[in-house]
């Protein structure tokens, strides 16, 4: 005979597997909002998932960098090691058990947690940060460079807290040697630390003998990062070192456009750095350069076409360097149907306090090679560097003042005048 379950039975047992279903259901809800708060509130993802690492982790981690009260380093560690039992493969947990032991004087023990962490997660950052620490006290600059690429590859937006102990790394020959070989190799890092490098006094000469290394590598430095340091220089004054950094980057079919004035003849060669030829941002005027071979009828240099608009300030500019003296500045230009409001001008200023030392005028019309020039001279005091540029005398962009037609300048040079 079949036994036959009671409807009082199938009852029971129906409303067991609800429950069991809802008690489920309110755990995976438990998780899942445990998992949404662990990072902003980490206390409360514990209480809704006492299991959940990641919580415990931002926890642990917010009370350690809490400086408005001292940490209970000896319950935190019981949290971390209990947590281990969990998940004995996270990196991060032997990391802060390593903190943890740094900041009560175990050093030793310590660094053989970092040591594990880094075991299981060579980008484990926070191991990391304290192994770069600890090759740079014991001297292994080698060492800490290779823990810094691997650093900042992984986690770039740590550079600005690395940044401030790279030159203490760079006064050292086998910690240079180590920076450049990673320079060399092209390390994702490499323009921000020349950009860095290059906002301070004592980076800058690091900065320039770098620079000056790289050019003769097989990695030599791009444009930008020229510019970078050459602009440090010059912030802080050192014009000559700026200067000869811009001389010694050249190429070989670069330094045959070397003069007074670089690129002469506006060669379509023109890199932008601050020594090169400069073109400004405006949106009244176009400014090409061409060849000879790739004009239109010949006629090569930098073409300034103006588009009937108002045009404030400066369209072309180049940093030169000029010892004290006499000078003259020539241009040959040509023109079409040009007409100028207001004045259309070179301008040579010092870098200093004398101020401008020579400007002549571009004549408005129709013209052909048409030679310009101005004699001027450069003082002993006053005027270490030069700003040579092409500008206009609107003060502001009235469209009553709106420029029109084109220029073509086919050479700009400065010579030095016998005394």
């Amino acid at each position: 005979m079949t036994e036959q379950t009671s409807p009082l039975m199938q009852n029971l047992r129906r409303s067991g597997v609800w429950f069991a279903a809802s008690v489920l259901a309110l755990a995976a809800s438990s998780i899942g909002l445990s998992r949404f708060l662990e990072t902003e509130t980490p206390t409360v993802s514990l209480a809704l998932d006492p299991l959940n690492v990641n919580a415990l982790i931002a926890e642990i981690t917010h009370e350690l960098n809490d400086t408005s009260n001292a940490p209970d380093l000896d319950a935190l560690l019981a949290e971390a090691k209990s947590a281990l039992r969990f998940d004995l493969a996270d990196a991060r947990l032997y990391s802060l058990i390593g903190e943890i032991k740094y900041r009560k004087g175990e050093k030793d023990r310590a660094y053989e947690f970092f040591d594990q962490a880094r075991n299981l997660s060579k980008t484990e950052i926070h191991a990391l940060q304290r192994s770069i620490g600890r090759s740079i006290e014991t001297g292994d600059r080698p060492g800490a460079v290779r823990e810094i690429d691997i650093l900042l590859r992984r986690w770039p937006d740590q550079f600005p807290d690395i940044a401030a102990g790279l030159p203490t790394i760079l006064s050292n020959p086998e910690g240079y040697q180590a920076v450049l070989a990673a320079v060399r190799a092209a390390a994702p890092w490499r323009s921000k630390l020349l950009v860095a490098l290059g906002q301070t006094p004592d980076g800058l000469g690091f900065a320039n003998r770098l620079l000056l290394d790289l050019t003769v590598s097989s990695a030599p430095p791009s444009s930008s990062e020229l510019s970078y340091v050459i602009h440090g220089n010059i912030r802080q004054k050192k014009y000559d070192q700026a200067y000869r950094l811009f001389l010694f980057s050249l190429s070989d079919q670069e330094r045959k456009l070397a003069g007074y004035v670089f690129n002469s003849t506006f060669e379509p060669a023109s890199r932008g750095k601050p020594f090169d030829w400069q073109v400004g941002d405006q949106s009244g005027l176009e400014v090409t350069f061409a060849t000879s071979q790739d004009a239109v009828e010949g006629e090569g240099g930098a073409t300034v076409r103006f588009l009937n608009t108002p045009v404030k300030n400066t369209a072309l500019q180049q940093y030169i360097q000029l010892p004290p003296g006499s000078y003259k500045v020539s241009m040959a230009a040509s023109a079409i149907s040009l007409k100028l409001p207001k004045e259309l001008f070179w301008s040579i200023r010092c870098v200093g306090p004398a101020g401008e030392i020579a400007r002549f005028n571009i004549p408005e019309g129709t013209y052909n090679r048409q030679a310009l020039s101005q004699d001027f001279s450069v003082g002993s005091t006053g005027c270490p560097m030069q700003l040579l540029k092409l500008e206009t005398a609107a003060i502001a962009e009235s469209w009553r003042f709106r420029y029109v037609g084109t220029l073509l300048m086919h050479k700009l040079s400065i010579e030095r005048l016998s005394s």
